[in-house]
């Protein structure tokens, strides 16, 4: 048995000799260093590229925006004006528009809802039957809140539902309102003085007492909606909203009895919610513009010196057409 485990000893060790002389044989047999050499195309040192680039060459996205004044009721452009874009191209921000809405909503809330509690009900408040001895269930004064005409218990009472916003944020939606508009085609500007004309023997007929007041307003109220119809603005494309800067008699009154056709506003009630509602804006030229210099806080600022470095309010309403 040992003689056998000497034997396998020998033959490992032959083994390894002989693994160790191969090895020796390999390096020895290695190609010198000294014989690689690197072409010239290898050594030749890399071109130097130097580029200038003009800063007046960069892109820079537009300051301005065009905007078209249109004549009213015919809508025949009249001049080509120039707005600024962050006014009228803002990009869409559904967070803000919603906190604007929200804000809006909460604001309007009148919040008078009131009910009494069993302390303010009228009447005596003596207990109505004794505690024991009827075989009825147990019961107070008569404003017990189990009992027809009883107080109230936990009911709603006057209160503020009103939230706030930072003003700048609000400013905000304002314009990213109008932008939205603006950016769809939805928002049409016209001239000052935006008012349904009548025919000259409409006219003639109301001064002289002919016509009575239901027939002047289905007169007006065909008139116009046939305005509405010749630019494919009717119902089924959506309502319009007329926004002028004080009150026009004659489209006020024609727009209230074709309520499914639009709506006219004063500046002073519109709001955000407004701008967004019906199919397309149809608004007067200077009321579009008092709306946006009330409206651009987060533009101007606060600080009144004449220092050229504070931020100014963008310019709009630069003729470029007529």
């Amino acid at each position: 048995m040992a003689s056998k485990g000497v034997r396998c000893l020998n033959e490992a060790f032959k083994g390894l000799s002989l693994s160790s002389q191969t090895c020796r044989e390999a390096v020895s047999h290695r190609i010198p260093s000294s014989t690689i050499t690197r072409s010239m195309a290898t050594e030749a040192p890399l071109p130097k590229i130097t580029t200038s680039v003009d800063a007046d060459s960069l892109w820079r996205p537009a300051s301005t925006v065009p905007l078209t004044i249109f004549n009213f009721p015919s809508f025949e452009p009249q001049r080509l004006e120039s707005w600024s874009a962050k006014h009228l191209q803002l990009p869409l921000r559904r967070d803000i528009l919603h906190l604007a809405v929200v804000y809006e909503g909460d604001n309007t809330r009148q919040g008078t809802a009131s009910t009494k509690t069993r302390w303010e009900v009228a009447g005596s408040h003596r207990k109505m039957r004794p505690q024991k001895g009827t075989g009825r269930a147990r019961l107070g004064s008569r404003q017990s809140p189990m009992l027809r005409g009883g107080g109230k218990v936990f009911g709603p009472k006057p209160r503020d539902f009103g939230t706030k916003l930072p003003r700048k944020v609000y400013d905000l939606a304002w314009r990213t309102a109008l932008s939205y508009r603006y950016r769809r085609g939805e928002l049409i500007v016209c001239q000052d003085g935006m008012e349904l004309p009548l025919p000259a023997e409409f006219a003639d007929l109301v001064a002289a007492g002919a016509l009575q007041d239901e027939l002047q307003r289905s007169f007006k109220a065909k008139w116009v909606r046939q305005v509405l119809d010749a630019n494919d603005w009717g119902r089924r494309s959506g309502r319009s909203t007329f926004i002028t800067t004080s009150p026009r008699d004659n489209l006020f009154e024609a727009l209230e009895e074709v309520p499914n056709y639009g709506r006219a506003l004063e500046i002073d009630d519109v709001d955000v919610k407004n701008l967004l509602e019906t199919g397309r804006l149809i608004v007067e030229r200077e009321a579009l513009k008092e709306l946006i210099e009330s409206h651009q806080s987060d533009l101007v600022a606060r600080v009144f010196v004449t220092n050229p470095a504070l931020p100014r309010a963008p310019e709009s309403g630069k003729v470029l057409v007529e």
